[in-house]
């Protein structure tokens, strides 16, 4: 009766916890882990309990969230359920892979390590569910996972016409207008500008196609130069008519939406307009406009 008492009663642990239970452990060791935050008064009353209960090989390793006042009974009952603590990673868009791969190494819960750093491209950047002990290389894999399946879903439904054929050239446009705008009510219509320069056989004129080329190892950490314009290379779209040969970065899902299906329009210039946008042109003289007020505003900056 004593015993029987002692594992279903109240605990005298005040607030919720967290605890990790490590691969391995056993029994007794879970009620030692327990004992020392309150939910167990003797390890030896929770062994009891759990093997009259016939959970002595149900309890699971992982990180558990456990109630103020939970009794050892229920404890053990949390840890035979597998329901364990739910953490989040969020990988923003517009990421290099060796970026996300820097991140994820630094996560606190995942174990392990990558292969090898992904194409850029390749990876779904979202909000991804784990576990504590889950792999680092396993977010990997539902990146790779969910990138495709994504575009096993949007590709069969892309706009007609578009200027380009495969779905690669797709993510390689959804990687540019991801790192060209951060105003999401923009993609769309800078994706429209970029189709519309492909058209036309007009380069794309990218700046972030230069530092790619500048540096495609790792993000380049200054401003671009005058020279870095003429920096030959396939990624540099101020020296080479079309796409770059891949792409540039990760897209996330709604710059490949906007590149497959673009705004329509006849715009084939945009430039910054001081407030986060952009101000797009149809003509060269609108855009060179576009880029005086602009130069305007940054000067003015600059003396403030």
């Amino acid at each position: 009766m004593y015993v029987y008492i002692a594992y279903t009663s109240p605990s005298r642990l005040a607030q919720g916890i967290d605890i990790v239970i490590p691969q391995g452990t056993g029994v007794r060791q879970i009620g030692a882990i327990l004992t020392r935050h309150k939910i167990v008064s003797d390890p030896l009353i929770f062994l009891a309990g759990v093997r009259a209960a016939n959970l002595d090989h149900s309890l699971q390793a992982g990180e558990y969230h456990f109630p103020a006042r939970v009794s050892p009974r229920q404890a053990a009952e949390i840890l035979a359920s597998g329901e364990t603590v739910k953490r989040f990673v969020t990988i923003p868009e517009g990421l290099r892979s060796v970026e996300i791969v820097n991140r994820l190494d630094r996560v606190d819960g995942l174990v392990g390590s990558i292969d090898s750093v992904p194409d850029d491209g390749t990876l779904l950047p979202e909000t991804y569910q784990f576990s504590y002990g889950d792999s680092k290389q396993g977010i990997i894999d539902r990146m790779r996972t969910a990138q495709g399946e994504l575009l096993e879903k949007l590709w069969p439904k892309r706009a007609a016409d578009l200027p380009f054929e495969t779905r690669e050239q797709a993510l390689t446009l959804a990687s540019i207008v991801e790192r060209e705008t951060g105003v999401a009510a923009e993609r769309a219509r800078v994706a429209g500008v970029f189709v519309n320069r492909l058209r036309q056989n007009m380069r794309l004129q990218s700046d972030p196609t230069v530092a790619y080329a500048v540096s495609p190892d790792m993000p380049l950490d200054r401003p671009l130069s005058r020279a870095d314009l003429k920096f030959e290379s396939p990624y540099n779209t101020y020296v080479v008519t079309g796409l770059p040969p891949a792409p540039i970065t990760n897209p996330g899902r709604e710059a490949i939406y906007a590149v497959l299906h673009p705004a329509a329009t006849d715009e084939v210039y945009f430039v910054a307009d001081g407030t986060g946008g952009h101000a797009f042109a149809r003509t060269l003289d609108e855009h060179n406009r576009n880029v005086a007020r602009w130069r305007k505003l940054r000067a003015q900056d600059d003396n403030n």
